[in-house]
């Protein structure tokens, strides 16, 4: 099989491991359908805009975007921000990540696949697409059994993304991207970055969760005059 047709039968079995882990939804259809674009949308663009904005051609040209090259870092940043995005314009207040965890991982752990059949994101004599598959697939059971005890609720798609920011600062290391600064590569400061906004987010989440736990404080009694 060629490498480019490789690289697109992962990409549809990627999208079908993604779609058998969903879990089931309280949430209408079209909220859950703005989710969904938000996120399809939202990870397209972000994926490829590093690309388009290096590229050769103008940045709004099809050339731009439609050239290979895509980053999945990015890509998860964009689909995270379409996602919070579309709840605004959806009106949707529920928490909605952790539903989303458990597919992402699933799905880019069969996606990887296709990357190393595709011979990108390598690194001499390191099968860094077959690494990374190894390591969605151990996030995917990890979240998947945080998601059975009920434990990180609301913070398990942070929890997956500040892993993924980890590795991906590691395992640059070992690839021949150029050092921008300080011996590191873009991605590693976009992946710091990435984290320490998720981090901000977490903080602030949990700041409201124990807010809304508080009991409101009772007022005294007034007796009559």
């Amino acid at each position: 099989m060629a490498p480019h047709a490789a690289y697109a039968l992962f990409q549809v079995l990627a999208l079908l491991a993604a779609l058998a882990f969903r879990p089931k939804s309280a949430l209408p259809w079209r909220q859950r359908l703005a989710l969904y674009a938000g996120a399809v949308a939202g990870a397209g663009i972000g994926a490829k805009l590093p690309f388009a904005i290096l590229a050769d051609e103008p940045f709004w040209s099809a050339g731009a975007w439609i050239a290979d090259g895509k980053t999945l870092l990015s890509g998860l940043a964009g689909g995270y921000l379409g996602v919070e995005i579309a709840k605004v314009l959806a009106g949707v207040r529920e928490k909605t990540g952790d539903a989303f965890a458990v597919p992402l991982a699933a799905g880019i752990a069969v996606g990887r696949w296709g990357c190393f059949f595709n011979g990108c994101c390598s690194a001499p004599g390191v099968p860094v697409p077959v690494i990374e598959s190894a390591f969605h697939a151990a996030m995917a059971v990890v979240l998947w059994r945080l998601q059975r005890v009920r434990a990180l609720e609301t913070q398990r798609l942070k929890l997956y993304l500040v892993s993924y920011c980890a590795f991906r600062f590691a395992i640059e290391f070992v690839r021949t991207e150029p050092r921008v600064a300080w011996g590191l590569t873009a991605y590693q400061f976009g992946a710091v970055a990435f984290a320490a906004a998720l981090g901000v987010q977490a903080a602030f989440d949990e700041r409201a969760k124990r807010a809304a736990s508080r009991p409101a404080p009772s007022t005294p009694l007034s007796l009559p005059s």
